[in-house]
């Protein structure tokens, strides 16, 4: 496997997340920031500057994500995007949020192939020179069946990669990825698998099984064990101290950006979430931090879990 990338997960994967674990576990070859949102007032919020500061992104390759269903809204972020240094930017297919979907944004689009092939042809045709566009998608919104007629729209554009996570929009993130959909993905363009790549014996499998597969990008699995690329890549798994030094500086560096525990601490939780995988027993711990009042108590609940908790990936 050649080539490893960052899922982009809103709440998590900000420039903190990037720059603290790529300081910590040797970088993605290349990292997706969470969706801007381009509309008609062609304007980036202020936390979407951030994600697209050059400065905020120093030394590593990140490719911004955009969600939008109009060409226009895509353009005009494009143009502002090469203008701050970037080169490639990806499309948005595969958000499988309900509240995005209704919107025909994300994985919603999938269900207006029409739709989508007009954009896609108007993107193109409109984008500054020597800018790339990638597409990362689900393969289709309410059955499998929509997956070759999505996969010919695919393969009349240059996309740069196809990143396809072979699931559905609404089984969201349960059951079993559609590992016959992946098979069954060619194209003029690079295809990057995503989808429940948890450990690097899933990785070999997956590699086994589709010979073919030359670059994984890693979302949940990469929230779990943040060591996971080094693994991938033949180096050791994290250490207990390490997790903490994981922890601590992220928790440190939303501090100083963010205003109150609270902030701070719903940033710790999202992490949680996927780092608690890594304890035996951690849900007494968890239930401590969630209570906890201010920083200092979700500190000594923290402490708790680390000192009494055995971690393994």
């Amino acid at each position: 496997m050649n080539k490893l990338y960052a899922a982009p997960m809103e709440g998590l994967t900000g420039y903190l997340w990037r720059q603290v674990h790529a300081a910590l576990f040797g970088p993605a070859d290349k990292y997706f920031t969470p969706f801007l949102s381009p509309n008609a007032t062609r304007t980036f919020q202020r936390k979407e500057l951030d994600e697209i500061d050059p400065a905020h992104n120093a030394g590593l390759y990140v490719v911004p994500q955009l969600l939008t269903n109009r060409a226009e809204h895509f353009l005009w972020a494009a143009g502002e995007l090469y203008a701050r240094g970037y080169r490639e930017i990806n499309f948005n297919l595969g958000c499988p949020a309900g509240t995005v979907a209704a919107k025909r944004k994300g994985s919603g689009l999938l269900a207006y192939p029409q739709e989508l092939d007009h954009c896609l042809e108007e993107i193109f045709a409109g984008l500054p020179r020597g800018m790339s566009v990638s597409v990362k998608t689900r393969i289709g919104k309410n059955d499998p069946a929509e997956w070759p007629g999505l996969l010919a729209i695919y393969r009349k554009y240059p996309l740069s990669e196809l990143i396809v996570h072979p699931r559905i929009q609404k089984e969201f993130y349960k059951g079993v990825p559609h590992r016959d959909a992946w098979a069954a993905v060619s194209g003029p363009w690079p295809a990057v698998y995503n989808g429940d790549i948890f450990t690097p014996e899933d990785a070999a499998a997956l590699c086994r099984d589709f010979p073919g597969t030359n670059a994984v990008m890693l979302g949940r699995g990469l929230m779990r064990d943040p060591a996971l690329l080094r693994r991938l890549r033949g180096g050791p798994a994290a250490s207990a101290q390490e997790l903490r030094t994981y922890h601590d500086r992220l928790l440190e560096a939303y501090r100083q950006r963010l205003s109150g525990d609270q902030p701070v601490m719903h940033r710790m939780w999202e992490l949680w979430a996927y780092l608690s995988a890594g304890f035996a027993r951690p849900e007494p711990y968890l239930k401590r931090m969630r209570k906890a009042k201010g920083l200092t108590e979700y500190q000594a609940a923290v402490d708790a879990l680390c000192r009494e908790q055995r971690y393994t990936t």
